[in-house]
């Protein structure tokens, strides 16, 4: 009752504060409809708010958000695509010019990949996990089995990041796009320690500071 309490006044308070002061904006939504620039894929983890983080507007994003940020490669064939159909709504009906995955660090999904997964209850979660095994196994061949663990989860959390773009680019929808130069994709990592937010520069091969950008 004290969290269901919470969010009702929570929402009041939205009501009578944000929304009136945006309601023009926001009606505006309403009556054309959405046209975000950009799809950010995102953890579900509930410290990483992709809204707030990039101070934008209703509107501005697409948003999708899993556990570790994964993107499962293009397979018509299997029955459910939660992702891969919000994939496929935000670039072939929405028409986006930018796609983000944004990983972040301290991320659960790829400290589980460490650890020993009780598979009867989290049977749905073990087999998603394991799209974060190449970058697993990549961190381990770069930085040995003796590496610390705290270097070897910060490592595995970019090189995912990675991977996964990897993945979006066997959506042939998604590629098509991008070899005609009207898709762009980027990836991130946000740190929750301090707000920084890095960027994956595929020439380098290197996370560099978004700050850096001129």
């Amino acid at each position: 009752m004290i969290i269901k309490s919470a969010l009702l006044n929570g929402n009041e308070m939205f009501k009578n504060s944000y929304f009136k002061k945006h309601e023009k904006e926001l009606l505006d939504l309403v009556e054309f409809g959405q046209s975000p620039k950009a799809l950010f894929i995102g953890c579900a983890d509930s410290r990483v708010i992709p809204n707030l983080i990039t101070q934008t507007a209703p509107g501005e994003l697409f948003v999708l958000r899993n556990v570790g940020n994964f993107v499962a490669p293009y397979k018509p064939d299997e029955d459910y695509h939660a992702t891969a159909s919000g994939i496929e709504y935000a670039v072939s009906a929405l028409e986006v010019s930018e796609i983000i995955i944004c990983g972040h660090t301290h991320c659960g999904a790829i400290a589980s990949l460490y650890t020993n997964i009780d598979e009867k209850p989290f049977v749905h979660t073990k087999k998603w996990l394991s799209l974060g095994k190449d970058a697993q196994t990549l961190a381990l061949r770069t930085l040995g089995e003796d590496a610390q663990k705290d270097e070897l989860l910060r490592l595995t959390e970019k090189l995912s990041v990675v991977s996964q773009i990897e993945h979006l680019l066997t959506y042939p929808f998604v590629k098509e796009r991008v070899d005609a130069g009207k898709l762009h994709i980027h990836g991130w990592m946000y740190d929750i320690a301090n707000g920084d937010i890095e960027y994956y520069d595929p020439d380098e091969c290197e996370f560099k500071s978004l700050s850096d950008i001129k």
